[in-house]
């Protein structure tokens, strides 16, 4: 069964997954962590809730409500760092983004991670791929947005608070130029500050699925979440996560949704080769 998988089917060349809003933890797995407010503490919160509007534009979208804890549907699924020599989180994080260990004993091993993999990785992508080769065969080009979001300061991973939006497209390998100049352009007229492939260069979604060559154009969107929701200065079970806050959220907003209007309108542009 995959109740925990939504997929909502748009008409329009435009896909937006949402890979890391989940918190369901099975309680097999959650007997076994060390917290369950730390083994959600690093989920995308709200994001899905933010890009709402993504339905009115007949966006299809694609997302998860199992927590990245348990299996990280945007990591590569043979164990490889997407970012070699950087801190990270593996396919089944044993830590937190601080470094806090999730577990209380042993980690799930090489098994474990198997069957989580084949119980929840192999359906969300296949869904993901199903809904790309639909649209693919409809439209000619598609356009998959990434969508995630992420505490401002994490020492640990970066320095500093990080830009407003960050975007990823793999050094302009996952999509046309003309796409990422577009968001790139709106995200610099916000003045909210913005980096194109910085600390984020886009995850294994946007890698694996960004063809532009084969008219599949991916890029990643990770957002600071300071745009939408009040952000602790020390995060805890009293205090975080802060509720979704519309009217925080609504220039944000404003911004994304000519962001996406432009990830349509590229799609909608022309074909690539088949």
């Amino acid at each position: 069964m995959t109740d925990w998988l939504h997929v909502r089917r748009g008409d329009t060349p435009l896909i937006v997954a949402f890979p890391h809003t989940g918190t369901a933890i099975p309680d097999a797995v959650l007997r076994t962590l060390s917290s369950p407010w730390l083994a959600r503490r690093d989920a995308d919160w709200w994001v899905d809730r933010l890009y709402a509007f993504a339905a009115d534009i007949g966006a299809t979208t694609v997302r998860t409500e199992i927590s990245r804890t348990v299996i990280d549907v945007n990591r590569d699924p043979s164990g490889a760092s997407l970012y070699p020599g950087q801190a990270t989180t593996e396919l089944c994080p044993t830590t937190s983004f601080d470094g806090d260990p999730l577990y209380r004993a042993a980690p799930p091993d090489e098994a474990e991670i198997a069957r989580r993999t084949a119980r929840y990785f192999a359906p969300y992508h296949a869904a993901l791929a199903a809904e790309i080769a639909r649209l693919r065969a409809a439209h000619g080009r598609v356009v998959l947005y990434d969508a995630h979001s992420i505490r401002s300061r994490i020492p640990r991973l970066f320095d500093g608070a990080l830009p407003q939006f960050n975007i990823g497209t793999n050094g302009g390998a996952t999509c046309a130029p003309e796409l990422a100049d577009a968001v790139v352009a709106h995200c610099r007229e916000s003045g909210m500050g913005h980096v194109l492939n910085g600390r984020f260069k886009g995850g294994w979604t946007t890698r694996h699925y960004g063809r532009p060559e084969s008219g599949v154009h991916a890029i990643q969107m990770e957002l600071a979440c300071r745009g939408y929701i009040d952000e602790p200065d020390v995060p805890a079970p009293a205090n975080w996560p802060t509720p979704f806050d519309p009217a925080r959220a609504a220039p944000l907003t404003a911004v994304l949704q000519r962001i996406l209007a432009d990830c349509l309108a590229f799609a909608a542009s022309g074909k690539d080769p088949q």
